[in-house]
């Protein structure tokens, strides 16, 4: 389950943020997940929980944002939302498309008490 690496990588980046706010504690985390990222929102839930133990987020609840999988399609130019992970340009019907949003994972915000 990779999801513990990146709650390890994740509790690297809080401690910093701790650390270069000199706060005491960490009670909110909030992320954004990409519905393409290929990290499973409630094994993320579960890593963190379990690596929050002991730590500055030891209070924390963390939020998750889901992230729907947003295209351009190289041919009309027209943006739109991926549905079913069904890759096809819903206005002319085309394949060759960019993804836009909705491959990564990020830290969006700490709510810390100093």
């Amino acid at each position: 389950m990779h999801e513990f690496s990146i709650v390890q990588s994740l509790m690297d980046l809080i401690e910093k943020s701790v650390k270069e706010n000199n706060a005491k504690s960490v009670t909110k985390v909030v992320v954004k997940i990409g519905k393409l990222s290929g990290v499973e929102p409630h094994l993320l839930k579960i890593a963190f929980d379990t690596f929050k133990e002991g730590t500055v987020c030891e209070n924390a609840h963390m939020e998750m944002i889901l992230q729907d999988i947003i295209a351009r399609c190289l041919n009309c130019k027209k943006e739109f939302v991926v549905d079913n992970y069904a890759f096809i340009c819903p206005y002319c019907k085309e394949t060759d498309l960019n993804i836009l949003d909705g491959e990564d994972m990020y830290l969006l915000s700490l709510e810390m008490e100093v």
